[in-house]
């Protein structure tokens, strides 16, 4: 897993962090973004967006076909998500293409982390495979970061 790309910046000017994973040819980069105006952390809600791009830089044509995450907060419970595509499509990958998705999850803690994998057949032959999700910081300006 690396940042990527150095230097790129949310709508709010401050720094947004991006993280990518490599699995058979296809990348996975995920962009993380906060959102200070729909949290309330005095009630223990916050929310992140986050903008996923999948590369298909093999030499097959690829279709995702399920979601798998998991989503732990600062007290180390796991929420595990499963379900069909991603925001309602199961997008088709012909080799050089490339999808975009943005979603987002909420929290009752101000940080946690996201990690899963995409659940892929090869087409025309059907061939199953999964791959990475980069697992990625839900990171708030709430949390605590004291060391001890």
């Amino acid at each position: 897993m690396r940042l990527w790309p150095p230097g790129r910046y949310d709508s709010l000017g401050s720094m947004a962090q991006a993280f990518e994973a490599v699995t058979q040819g296809i990348t996975v980069r995920v962009q993380v973004f906060y959102l200070a105006e729909q949290s309330e952390p005095d009630a223990a809600a916050y929310k992140w967006a986050y903008h996923v791009t999948i590369i298909n830089a093999g030499a097959a044509t690829v279709q995702l076909l399920r979601r798998s995450w998991h989503i732990t907060d600062a007290h180390g419970r796991v929420q595990h998500v499963h379900g069909e595509g991603v925001v309602g499509q199961q997008p088709v990958l012909h080799p050089g293409e490339m999808y975009e998705y943005t979603s987002g999850t909420p929290l009752a803690t101000p940080s946690g982390f996201m990690t899963g994998q995409y659940h892929m057949q090869a087409l025309p032959s059907g061939d199953a495979f999964d791959i990475a999700i980069p697992a990625f910081s839900l990171d708030s300006p709430h949390q605590n970061t004291s060391l001890h």
